[in-house]
């Protein structure tokens, strides 16, 4: 990425607004998303023939593909992704909401099960995903890596040394996969938990998540030696408040996907229990009206 290219510069020196166009809006991201985007419509429209078992994608599956892809777009290659890399702690906690809390449910969710199907056909694939959609391993997964990213040292490290970043960011992005894809599951074989168990899996994680973000609200200094020396003109607050509006962002945005997720979750399940409900209505009216078709089939149960 640009960005990257650019560096860790100083403060004094890296003014956002004296970056160029590809600093600012990363042209080479866009053009690897854009061709994401066109292959996936080619994917479910002219090249469907070709993948077994396919249904039509629901227009609903194409908005949430193209959103999630906009808004992984917006966090890693429009200006916010400079500016929360330069200057603000608040900016870089809004990028990491939208690439860690929106992106993968949105993407999983337009992902059609038989386009994925293919990839995970070999044995060592089978494998890795019996422990990539376990609960408790995802669970723990994500908000170790959530965890020690934001412990300071660690944090200060990682913003030092670009490569590594990089690294860890990917690690990130495959743990937030791993922890979305339990809720979202484009796959019914991996599929394991029912409506009501994925509603409290998303409880229990809202828990896990709290302590990080409590601790970056409620610190009294500034904890980032990246964010310290930030001059104010680029905050238009205080290091400190910019460090606790931080926090702030990423448990408002935490809150609304997480209640977001719950809602979807449990409206699934209530129309699910609908369907069967009115199934069973619609037998028991048949045999009511008629009552002679049930020792038939009685009989030729036998």
């Amino acid at each position: 990425m640009n960005m990257e290219a650019m560096g860790h510069m100083e403060h004094t020196t890296g003014d956002i607004m004296s970056a160029g166009f590809a600093n600012l809006w990363s042209p080479g991201l866009l053009l690897i998303v854009v061709i994401i985007g066109w292959l996936y419509s080619l994917a479910v429209t002219r090249w469907r023939h070709r993948f077994a078992d396919t249904a039509p994608v629901k227009r609903s599956q194409l908005v949430y593909f193209y959103l999630g892809l906009l808004m992984y777009y917006v966090a890693e290659g429009s200006p916010l992704s400079l500016y929360s890399h330069l200057y603000s702690f608040s900016a870089h906690m809004l990028q990491q909401s939208f690439l860690y809390l929106v992106v993968p449910p949105l993407l999983l969710l337009g992902l059609p099960g038989w386009l994925l199907r293919p990839v995970l056909k070999p044995k060592a694939m089978k494998a890795f995903m019996q422990a990539f959609t376990s609960p408790l391993i995802s669970l723990f997964v994500f908000n170790m890596v959530f965890s020690f990213y934001h412990i300071p040292i660690i944090m200060d490290t990682l913003m030092a040394n670009m490569p590594l970043h990089e690294l860890y960011k990917a690690i990130f992005l495959l743990a937030a996969f791993q922890l979305w894809f339990p809720v979202f599951c484009p796959l019914p074989e991996y599929n394991r938990m029912s409506e009501l168990k994925k509603m409290g899996y998303i409880f229990v994680n809202g828990i896990l998540l709290t302590p990080a973000c409590a601790l970056i609200i409620f610190a009294g200094s500034p904890l980032y030696q990246a964010y310290a020396d930030v001059p104010e003109q680029y905050l238009f607050m205080s290091v400190l408040n910019d460090q606790q509006l931080g926090g702030v962002i990423m448990k408002i945005v935490q809150e609304i996907v997480y209640a977001v997720a719950l809602a979807y979750t449990f409206f699934g399940w209530y129309r699910r229990e609908r369907k069967m409900e009115a199934e069973e209505d619609l037998m028991n009216e048949s045999l009511i009206q008629h009552p002679q078709a049930q020792p038939s089939v009685q009989m030729n149960r036998a």
